[in-house]
């Protein structure tokens, strides 16, 4: 259970202009705690954080964490780094850089400053995996040399200095590995497949499924897991992780395909196209873990979530801004 004093603190959020980083931005600052949001803005936006501008206790900086930063806080969320296909793949060297050059200089930073630091890690940890659903004690199977690489293997990295400066120097770390995420402020042009199922029926395209559409993964409402990473945050130094948030409720595909079809009232077909290399089969997450020490569950149902996600996408297109 989440033990920490909630007096006023100040947070720095890495990447706090993206997609989750400003939605936790929101939290934080809803909580009466100050917000230092730091973002290079190549994959986040300052459309994202703009309505946060004119708050006393919000601050925004760009700044890419591969470099150093010298600052004063009281708490670190590190969630820099692109996290779609379509852009950690533009340009993966940077990609891994910003998962290990960046992990390196959060931690060296919270060091300096003896405060907790979180690390935004990734189910994409578990590869195309093995067994299922994914507990945190399986160690993956992942391809280290394929095309998705420099994510997955940049976050596996990442871990393993966050567990390194907790033996070696008594830091106090929490890592969280997030499953598929999803709602309003997703790039609309990300690759991932909410965003691409939506886009495509609101556009009247054919949605494209690739495989056999029989392919699963888990989708967890945003909401949801920032509640899971301030939980995460507000425990003790003997929670460390790593710590599955997601929604452990399973979809294939072609049901998600139906859903964006129903919840956009759209007339899109189905039409298929090859499955992406190194593309898993499965993914869907334990999260017992979760439930016991952080009484964690996710409340919006998939239903429930795509309809704010489809009405920011509508706003998007009706605005000629997608």
């Amino acid at each position: 259970m989440p033990t920490r004093n909630h007096f006023r603190k100040t947070y720095l959020v890495t990447g706090g202009a993206g997609f989750i980083g400003s939605h936790l931005c929101d939290r934080l600052i809803a909580a009466g705690h100050g917000v230092l949001c730091v973002d290079n803005y190549l994959t986040g936006s300052r459309d994202n954080i703009a309505h946060l501008l004119g708050n006393p206790y919000f601050e925004a900086m760009r700044h890419d964490v591969t470099f150093p930063l010298f600052v004063e806080v009281d708490g670190i969320f590190n969630l820099a780094c692109p996290a779609s296909p379509v852009h950690y793949q533009r340009d993966p060297v940077q990609t891994t850089k910003t998962s290990v050059h960046g992990a390196i200089n959060m931690l060296g930073l919270a060091k300096r400053l003896n405060v907790p630091i979180l690390q935004a890690s990734t189910s994409e940890v578990y590869g195309d995996p093995e067994i299922h659903p994914q507990t945190e004690d399986y160690w993956g199977h992942v391809n280290p040399i394929g095309t998705r690489s420099c994510y997955d293997e940049g976050k596996r990295c990442a871990e393993t200095l966050f567990f390194d400066y907790h033996r070696e120097h008594n830091l106090e770390i929490k890592v969280a590995r997030i499953f598929n995420t999803y709602g309003p402020r997703m790039h609309p042009n990300d690759g991932r497949v909410v965003s691409n199922f939506i886009m495509q029926a609101l556009r009247g395209e054919d949605i494209t499924l690739y495989g056999d559409g029989e392919q699963t993964r888990s989708f967890c409402y945003v909401d949801d897991l920032v509640e899971g990473l301030i939980r995460l945050m507000d425990t003790g130094p003997a929670v460390t992780g790593p710590v599955n948030l997601g929604n452990p409720g399973e979809f294939t595909m072609r049901e998600l395909a139906h859903q964006a079809i129903m919840a956009t009232g759209a007339g899109s077909r189905m039409i298929h196209a090859p499955l992406p290399a190194d593309d898993p089969r499965q993914r869907q997450p334990d999260i017992t873990i979760a439930k016991d020490a952080l009484a964690w569950t996710p409340q919006v149902a998939l239903i429930d979530g795509l309809k704010p996600t489809v009405a920011y996408f509508r706003d998007l297109v009706e605005r000629g801004l997608s």
